[in-house]
């Protein structure tokens, strides 16, 4: 009887509570459409047979599926076969990855990588070492305002802001295209950065700008060097279509290269979704230049801490939710684009060129 009596009184309690929680979410509006996956989302639905998806910028073959190197499988067929182990990475990543990202953004004769003076962390793809650039900014790095201000060429990739804003950073904007000549506004960009508050972050597109694909000339990049000297400003490289402008690495890493060789010290945030057509394993990496093994220790440190919030907290992690950096991913690349094999660097550039001209 106390029992039948007790546990009445439990479901009531329990029935008031569950009551109580369904409305706990009732005032939650619906966020905004991402624009971009919109995009995707109009094409699956619409039965035009003609149509062509302009949306997420996916390479495609000419029937429109997933295009993937022929060494990048290879690279993957090897991988399986020797059966490595799936051990946990170690939170800064795979280390040979790293290396030869560095290698492909800076080329192996960099004094700053021979001298291991580059501080770098594997990242969930091109937004995640935005992301983790953001937030170290944020922490370290305030203009004259007192703010971490981020400049951003005017138009950019609609994530951008977003991106930086949620790691902390404020954000500006500097003229990029004109529209009248449809290329790059020399004379508005110069104009901007000369009055930008000193110690900025410009956030730069290494090539193939997303989305206007304006990118400067070398002569204008020396420009663009120069007056970011001068107005005493932090370059951050977004580069994420590395081989996709001119066909080769080297020339699409120019940007870059030439900045490091005035004198910057460079931030960089590499994607490898488009150049490998490994989008779903999330590859890339988030680079500083420092002056000290002390410096570049100290950066690596500081760099990790939000890094493990950010794997944990990053959807396209699926099932995982520890804080290590995935695994799947890195071997491909450093199997595929080590310094004793060209199989992946030719059939890249020319492939995606040639495919590019076409369009």
């Amino acid at each position: 009887m106390l029992r039948g009596r007790v546990l009445n009184g439990l479901s009531r309690a329990s029935g008031q509570r569950h009551r109580r929680l369904m409305s706990v979410w009732k005032d939650v509006p619906k966020g905004p459409e991402d624009a971009i996956l919109g995009v995707t989302i109009a094409y699956n639905k619409d039965d035009n047979p003609k149509k062509i998806n302009l949306g997420v910028g996916a390479y495609r073959d000419d029937n429109g599926k997933p295009f993937v190197l022929s060494s990048v499988r290879a690279a993957e067929a090897k991988i399986q076969s020797e059966k490595r182990p799936m051990e946990y990475l170690p939170v800064i990543g795979d280390k040979e990855f790293l290396s030869n990202s560095l290698k492909l953004a800076f080329t192996e004769d960099n004094e700053f990588l021979k001298n291991d003076l580059i501080a770098s962390i594997q990242t969930l793809s091109g937004t995640g070492a935005c992301r983790l650039g953001a937030e170290f900014i944020s922490r370290f790095h305030k203009s004259s305002t007192g703010k971490p201000l981020v400049l951003m060429p005017s138009p950019t990739w609609a994530n951008h802001p977003g991106i930086f804003r949620d790691g902390g950073c404020e954000v500006g904007k500097y003229r990029y295209y004109d529209s009248d000549s449809c290329g790059f506004d020399l004379e508005g960009s110069v104009e901007d950065l000369k009055s930008a508050p000193v110690g900025s972050v410009v956030l730069l597109h290494a090539c193939a700008h997303n989305p206007t694909g304006v990118d400067p000339t070398m002569d204008q990049w020396e420009v663009l060097s120069e007056t970011i000297k001068r107005a005493g400003l932090l370059p951050f490289f977004d580069m994420a279509y590395q081989g996709f402008t001119s066909g080769s690495l080297d020339i699409d890493a120019g940007a870059v290269r030439k900045f490091v060789e005035d004198g910057h010290r460079v931030m960089l945030a590499q994607s490898f979704s488009k150049n490998f057509g490994l989008y779903g394993h999330r590859l890339g990496t988030l680079s500083i230049l420092t002056d000290s093994d002390k410096e570049k220790m100290a950066i690596e440190s500081q760099v990790c801490r939000p890094s493990r919030q950010l794997l944990i907290r990053e959807q396209l992690v699926l099932s995982r939710s520890d804080s290590q950096p995935l695994i799947f991913g890195p071997p491909a690349p450093h199997v595929s684009c080590s310094s004793s094999s060209r199989s992946w660097v030719e059939p890249c550039g020319q492939t995606l060129q040639f495919k590019d001209l076409e369009l």
